[in-house]
């Protein structure tokens, strides 16, 4: 990795280590990926504007099928949209990086939906990560206002998933 350091004592960079590091970035749609080699850490991040586009168009394609329990998730954007998603209150943002799914199994039904009400400690949705399933629970009872993910999408640490209120 990045284990030589010249006579100053300063960490020489492997760039062909870091060159690596953001082609995994543009196929895993990450925003930010680090290495750790003992004490020494190579850190490559890029800002996720691919992202907000995402939020922005969903609701456009989604609006018309109302009946499809995916298409509820997508519609709630525009009520989120006046403010940005993490500074919403009651907003429960991914513990970690992973990818979400909002239904127990595939072609089941959604943990909750907009509108639903929640109990403290009730399911919202699973993030995945390393082959772990990791649920995301309401942390106080409310009614959900947005579910700001869609099933199967990669989600960042601290990303916004869903607005309880």
């Amino acid at each position: 990795m990045a284990d030589k350091t010249d006579s100053n004592g300063a960490m020489q960079v492997d760039v062909k280590l870091v060159r690596e590091l953001a082609k995994m970035l543009d196929a895993t749609n990450l925003t930010e990926i680090e290495v750790a080699d003992g004490e020494r850490r190579i850190r490559v991040a890029r800002k996720p504007a691919a992202q907000n586009a995402t939020y922005a168009a969903a609701p456009v394609a989604a609006a018309a099928p109302v009946a499809a329990p995916a298409a509820v998730a997508p519609a709630a954007a525009p009520e989120v949209a006046a403010a940005p998603a993490g500074a919403q209150p009651g907003t429960i943002k991914s513990p970690m990086v992973g990818t979400c799914y909002l239904s127990p199994e595939p072609g089941a039904a959604p943990f909750v939906s907009v509108g639903d009400s929640v109990k403290a400690g009730q399911t919202l949705l699973i993030v995945e990560a390393m082959k772990v399933m990791n649920p995301i629970t309401a942390p106080a009872a409310g009614t959900v206002k947005a579910v700001l993910v869609e099933a199967g999408q990669p989600v960042e640490y601290d990303q916004p998933l869903i607005v309880v209120g």
